[in-house]
């Protein structure tokens, strides 16, 4: 049998073509294909959002195939309205593309938080100022008005006005301190002593410019609070600056402490 010259050219022709052809369909594969759906899921370095403000932030995460969430607002002066404060994932981390951020955004408005109405007339400057700080609240202007009781705080105003027990205030509101200027007549009338806690009636008998003079334990006061039982001069009894004031103190579980405040409810009780 006599084989066609003409046809086995072509045949040869036909199987070039079929492995150009494979060759091509081999190299789009792994060079175009494969890379196309494997970098479909490939990681994205998560940015800092820190410091960015809402209205920047739709551009800036589409641009970067991001989402994300407002989960929570919370408030710092030291930033402005609307400022993210806090993300997750943390900047820097490695997520797949689409993934949501979660973020926490400054309030426009601060919320309010409570007056410190405890601190008038029993505390001191700079225990108000420290008290003031930890709830978020500024100490401002220190004012001095005539009073005995040196550094003791009289007053607290916000805007001009005076606060009392209960107003609420927006936080990072400025307070301004009004206390005693320690400046009183040379003689007056010693403070009532009795029922405070030693720490407290210290407190004030510096502030009012007299003395400590004797404290005498009645009972045994270690690791526990003591209290001014009696006092020398008496509460009312006329003194001047620099006498000294003896105390008696026991322990708040002393029998003669309960007597004392138990009398005192009871008095007032009866006077209602």
């Amino acid at each position: 049998m006599k084989l066609n010259t003409g046809s086995l050219k072509n045949f040869g022709i036909h199987i070039i073509i079929v492995i150009i052809v494979m060759a091509v369909a081999t190299l789009l594969f792994f060079y175009s294909y494969l890379p196309l759906v494997t970098n479909k899921g490939e990681s994205i370095t998560v940015p800092d959002l820190h410091g960015l403000n809402m209205k920047d932030i739709d551009d800036f995460i589409t641009k970067r195939n991001l989402r994300y969430e407002i989960n929570d607002s919370t408030y710092s002066d030291e930033h402005p309205p609307l400022t993210i404060l806090k993300q997750y994932p943390k900047p820097g981390s490695k997520v797949k593309e689409n993934r949501k951020i979660f973020i926490s955004v400054n309030r426009v408005t601060p919320p309010n938080v409570p007056f410190p109405h405890q601190l008038i007339g029993s505390s001191s400057l700079k225990g108000a100022e420290a008290v003031l700080k930890s709830t978020e609240l500024k100490p401002g202007k220190i004012l001095y008005k005539p009073s005995p009781f040196f550094d003791l705080v009289l007053d607290m105003k916000w805007n001009g006005k005076s606060l009392k027990e209960g107003d609420m205030i927006p936080k990072g509101s400025v307070i301004d301190l009004i206390a005693g200027d320690g400046h009183a007549a040379r003689n007056f009338k010693a403070p009532k002593l009795v029922g405070l806690e030693l720490e407290e009636a210290l407190f004030y008998i510096k502030g009012v410019r007299l003395a400590t003079g004797i404290i005498t334990v009645e009972n045994d006061t270690t690791e526990q609070k003591s209290f001014v039982i009696k006092q020398h001069p008496g509460e009312g009894q006329n003194v001047q600056l620099g006498d000294l004031v003896d105390l008696w103190i026991v322990p708040e579980t002393d029998s003669l402490y309960q007597l004392l405040f138990q009398s005192e409810e009871t008095d007032g009780s009866l006077d209602q």
